[in-house]
């Protein structure tokens, strides 16, 4: 396992998942990147790497709160300030990183709606890889190495291994907090 990695599944029921997913669906979409985001609170600038820029729009009430939860169950020292949605397609993925240190705080978050996938750590010195199954209404969080020193991505693929073979992937909506320093 990766240290400072928590996953637990089902921390949304599904009532709660589909009010989330009706209430994200129900705000505008940026198309800049590959895949559609929203961003909320503080916008992340990916040209420049850094929190800043355009501003961006404070966080809906869904969103305080999964912040409020989120610090009130002790994952976070202080509710979260940032909020990225991102919208994965079956075939889309992100690449292996670490979130920006100089931008965001101790925690990162991560909240799967929709559709499974498997996100795989890489471990940037030996190149060990631990693949994490993130089930639909699953919180992911990182803290310690996990956040600071694992690199975390997404294959581009439209399938996952599973335990009986390869699993289809659906749309998925990723919803990622921290903390902004």
């Amino acid at each position: 396992m990766v240290p400072g990695l928590v996953c637990l599944d089902r921390w949304l029921d599904e009532d709660e998942q589909r009010r989330l997913v009706a209430e994200i669906d129900a705000a505008p979409w940026s198309s800049q990147l590959k895949r559609r985001v929203q961003h909320y609170g503080h916008r992340y600038d990916y040209g420049n790497r850094s929190v800043g820029g355009a501003p961006a729009p404070p966080l809906p009430a869904w969103a305080v709160a999964l912040a409020r939860r989120l610090h009130e169950d002790g994952h976070f020292d202080r509710p979260p300030d940032q909020v990225i949605v991102n919208e994965y397609l079956p075939g889309q993925g992100i690449s292996a990183h670490v979130d920006r240190v100089p931008s965001f705080g101790p925690v990162v978050a991560s909240v799967s709606l929709l559709s499974a996938c498997v996100m795989e750590f890489t471990h940037p010195e030996d190149g060990t890889r631990v693949p994490v199954s993130l089930d639909v209404g699953s919180l992911c969080v990182m803290t310690g190495p996990a956040r600071f020193t694992w690199r975390h991505s997404i294959p581009a693929r439209k399938t996952d291994p599973g335990p009986n073979g390869r699993v289809p992937r659906g749309r998925r909506v990723s919803v990622t907090l921290r903390t902004t320093l």
